[in-house]
């Protein structure tokens, strides 16, 4: 099963490619969250194709998708949907919103309150969203990727800490290398245009079922206690830090397994192995750390204290 993961995965990666250039590591995030059945969180400055990229894979995999653009001034209705009275049946009916979709982007996410943002909980961890007492599914394969600019930017608002800790990944969207930023420049020479990925020859390479086949399929990466072991002192190891306030949560250790699990699978692989946990520590765990303020004033990352953190754990051998 783990090999129709890896030639999906390739099938993928082949059409971001023919769009965005240079994005290799924001590409693996989404292709982790989508196949972990997570969801992910992209960082960048503008013009670095973060909203270009989820765009792009919406159409490789033929599903539904919506786009929610978040101003200061959006209400969580404006998100999940509200009640609205029919005067002429004096009844009322249920009107869901823009997240009723399989792939969502929400556009600059932590340029709205945290009251609105915290309108996408429920439904990122449960698959639903609940309307005046009314419970309602989401659609199957669900995959909400958000964008946002760095927090220094003007007009923008942190993402709670249980909001953040909800995304499976979280990855930074860099600028080109030059030869990568020349070759982009050299495609848009010769006639792609971004703005109309419909007529680039952009075409769906997958559908729901196979998409829920694989997801699937993921969960049945063999995990050994061993290894299962290793993901737990990874995360003792970030809650002992001193230069951490706050280490990751339970969660977050099954978001790091999952995510190596996934890694594994598109890799074509039928177990998980220590080279996994580390090629997703990162993603999964770098934005869910908070660091100790003594730190923080001496201008250490989290990043930085994660791979140290890393460094520091023994790794398995079976």
């Amino acid at each position: 099963m783990s090999g129709s993961v890896a030639e999906l995965a390739q099938r993928l990666e082949r059409g971001l490619s023919a769009v965005l250039v240079g994005a290799d590591r924001t590409t693996f995030a989404l292709l982790i969250a989508l196949f972990g059945r997570g969801h992910a969180l992209i960082e960048g400055v503008p013009g670095t194709g973060k909203t270009l990229l989820v765009r792009a894979l919406a159409l490789l995999l033929g599903l539904p998708f919506r786009r929610i653009q978040f101003t200061p001034d959006l209400m969580p209705a404006d998100v999940v949907g509200t009640t609205v009275f029919n005067p002429q049946t004096a009844e009322f009916s249920t009107r869901s919103g823009p997240i009723m979709t399989n792939i969502l982007l929400a556009d600059e996410i932590n340029r709205t309150p945290p009251k609105t943002q915290s309108a996408l909980l429920e439904a990122m961890e449960e698959g639903r969203v609940t309307i005046d007492g009314v419970a309602l599914a989401l659609p199957a394969p669900f995959l909400l990727c958000a964008t946002q600019n760095p927090i220094e930017y003007e007009g923008t608002y942190p993402l709670p800490e249980a909001q953040l800790d909800r995304f499976l990944v979280k990855v930074s969207a860099q600028y080109p290398l030059p030869d990568q930023e020349l070759a982009l420049l050299a495609r848009a020479a010769g006639g792609f245009d971004a703005q109309a990925l419909e007529t680039s020859g952009i075409t769906p390479v997958t559908n729901a079922e196979e998409i829920l086949a694989a997801q699937r399929a993921v969960r049945t990466v063999h995990v050994s206690v061993v290894m299962q072991r290793y993901v737990y002192d990874v995360i003792a190891a970030t809650r002992n830090s001193p230069q951490l306030a706050l280490g990751a949560s339970p969660r977050a250790a099954l978001g790091l397994m999952l995510a190596s699990q996934a890694a594994a699978a598109m890799e074509g692989r039928e177990f998980a192995t220590p080279d996994d946990v580390k090629a997703v520590a990162q993603l999964v765990l770098a934005h869910r750390l908070i660091v100790h303020a003594h730190a923080e004033i001496e201008g250490v990352t989290a990043t930085e204290i994660l791979d140290g953190v890393l460094a520091s754990v023994a790794v398995p051998r079976e």
